[in-house]
């Protein structure tokens, strides 16, 4: 089974999530459609700018840790490097 590590942001330079999950597909579409409440939903962070997979869960969680310990700069980066444009990669998922 695959885990995925992913940012969600609300806009370009936007509000950021840091989450993990055995289903992005899912996941992302439970963010983006407010199914639970919280943060994502207060906030409309909703566009999915950046994921990658993780062989096991504990490595999964472990990366998302690393990554909710970084500044936001190096958020920002990141998700800048693969994905310039901010550009909402859901259909890309599906």
């Amino acid at each position: 089974m695959s885990y995925f590590v992913y940012l969600l942001a609300s806009e370009c330079h936007g509000t950021l999530y840091v989450g993990v999950t055995n289903d992005l597909v899912r996941r992302v579409h439970e963010h983006r459609t407010d199914a639970v409440a919280g943060f994502t939903s207060r906030y409309g962070v909703h566009r999915l700018v950046w994921f990658e997979g993780a062989p096991s869960v504990e490595a999964a969680i472990q990366r998302e840790k690393q990554l909710k310990n970084w500044k936001r700069e190096w958020k920002i980066a990141l998700i800048e490097r693969e994905n310039p444009q901010w550009q909402d990669l859901y259909d890309s998922i599906l």
